[in-house]
């Protein structure tokens, strides 16, 4: 059974209605695929952006080159778009190219497994509906399973507990005694938007972060007018912002000079806006800067100021009924956890179970951590596609970039199987292995392998997230489909099969 259309063409499942599921529909519609459905398990689009609902949520990235170039937003209100400036962009976009009637919202795909016979996908969602599809193309991203540590005693806890992705709609916290667990980027967000309407704030810091300033305003009825009634304008404003972003790349491959620079920076904010010495050697990192995240925010030092707010950087040792105990002792009482702690970022398509060719698991292929060439074809799962893949995260620029040349490779790909009636395709083993092989090499030459632990990291010590290069380098990478490196499988004139014809490897 097929819930994908009748069209001629293969039909495409899309897991996930994020930025990156549409970018997938509109790079389908430009070019003139119809024949998909988006499957999203919330209750409406807008993925990761739908999700942070939190106070004071908003994009890490600049507003101009945090939009598709292809579908550009030249009005946003502030240089840092909001949250639900964002969102909004979302509605806009999968409005105007008509992708509302492709989207099947609160439908969670729980499985996914290869018919080799067919070659098709059979699809079951969480309820057990029974789909199938040519093509599967995962754009559940890489920030989308929220990891909440585990705190000894909290189940006892008489307050209420959620994490910073999971907000209570209208919960203010006015008044409350509240304990925030984290201190990194959804967190130098929360406590400024919280600290002035808590009765008490509790920070709860596992390591400091190197923290910029942002230098966030809003935009002018002039700047926002100029570049709605000249184009080009807005182009430019975009070029520039992509470029002043790519120019900080250097840093990531330990550019002295840059992180230099970069260092004294993060220190004279730091020194600027914390008098107290103390204070400041707690919110003073140990590691290089960019090693982790680098953070940007104009108010978290000030808000971690306030007569009502303290820092707290002994571990959290356990809960109690009435709050929270930490290491050295200290008892702290609070009416609400927030646990600004995060995501399972190295699971990627996890908790789903995936199985391809010969009924080989994904969760297997991936043990000691994710890998694929290009970050969205792996060997031995034909017809599977990934957005926001294995080693496709940044460090310094906006991920729609990497998005849409995902997206736009993929939709290569779909047009050469219809184009040469294939069955399937699966990258090869070999070329797989070549491409990681020398994705981690570049790796152990950046910064981020100055550090045991981040998110960026998988359990076993393997970077599984970032990119080592820049992103132009990327775009070179997946500007055309090279054939050759991909078993081929020639659709059968008489039936469904797989042709036993050998693979061709042609180069484009």
């Amino acid at each position: 059974m097929s819930a994908l259309g009748t069209s001629p063409g293969p039909e495409i499942a899309i897991i996930g209605g994020g930025f990156a599921g549409l970018c997938m529909g509109m790079l389908l519609k430009r070019a003139g695929i119809d024949r998909f459905t988006i499957f999203e398990k919330g209750s409406r689009l807008g993925g990761t952006w739908r999700d942070n609902a939190y106070p004071g949520a908003a994009c890490d990235v600049p507003s101009l080159a945090y939009c598709f170039s292809f579908e550009p937003k030249v009005d946003w209100s502030r240089l840092w778009a909001p949250q639900r400036e964002i969102l909004s962009y979302i509605d806009d976009c999968a409005e105007k190219w008509d992708l509302q009637r492709h989207v099947r919202l609160g439908v969670e795909i729980a499985k996914a497994e290869f018919d080799g016979s067919a070659a098709r996908w059979r699809l079951q969602t969480a309820t057990g509906e029974q789909i199938s599809a040519d093509v599967v193309v995962s754009a559940v991203g890489q920030l989308n399973r929220p990891s909440t540590p585990h705190v000894p005693g909290i189940e006892g806890f008489a307050g209420t507990t959620f994490h910073s992705a999971r907000w209570p709609e209208g919960r203010s916290l006015e008044g409350e005694r509240v304990a925030v667990v984290g201190n990194a980027a959804s967190a130098v967000q929360i406590v400024p938007a919280i600290a002035p309407r808590v009765r008490s704030l509790h920070v709860f810091q596992r390591s400091a972060n190197w923290l910029l300033p942002k230098n966030d305003r809003a935009l002018s009825s002039i700047e926002r007018s100029t570049f709605l009634a000249v184009p080009p304008a807005a182009r430019l404003a975009r070029w520039l912002t992509w470029s002043e972003q790519e120019a900080r790349f250097p840093l990531i491959r330990k550019n002295w000079l840059m992180a230099r620079v970069a260092t004294w920076m993060a220190t004279r904010h730091l020194e600027e806006q914390v008098a107290d010495p103390v204070l400041r050697r707690q919110l003073t990192p140990d590691y290089a800067i960019g090693a982790k995240r680098i953070l940007i925010s104009d108010d978290y030092y000030p808000a971690l100021q306030r007569p009502n707010v303290k820092l707290v950087t002994s571990p959290l040792e356990r809960a109690t009924r009435d709050g929270l105990v930490t290491r050295d002792g200290q008892s702290i009482a609070v009416d609400a956890i927030v646990f600004a702690t995060g995501f399972d970022s190295t699971a990627f398509l996890a908790p789903m179970h995936v199985a391809g060719s010969h009924g080989r698991l994904l969760a297997d292929a991936w043990r000691g951590g994710a890998r694929g060439y290009l970050g969205i074809s792996v060997a031995g799962f034909p017809n599977l596609f990934l957005l926001y893949g294995p080693n496709t995260n940044l460090g310094h620029n906006s991920i729609l970039f990497m998005l849409e040349c995902q997206s736009r490779y993929v939709v290569a790909c779909l047009q050469e199987m219809t184009r040469r009636g294939l069955a399937s395709m699966d990258v090869r083993e070999d070329v797989q292995a070549e491409y990681d092989l020398g994705v981690q090499e570049a790796l152990a030459k950046t910064v981020w392998c100055d550090v045991d632990r981040s998110w960026y990291r998988h359990a076993s010590g393997r970077i599984t997230n970032n990119w080592p290069h820049s992103t132009i380098s990327y775009f070179m990478r997946t500007r055309r489909v090279v054939l050759g490196r991909y078993q081929l499988h020639p659709r059968s004139t008489r039936s469904n099969e797989i042709s036993a014809a050998p693979a061709r490897h042609d180069r484009l």
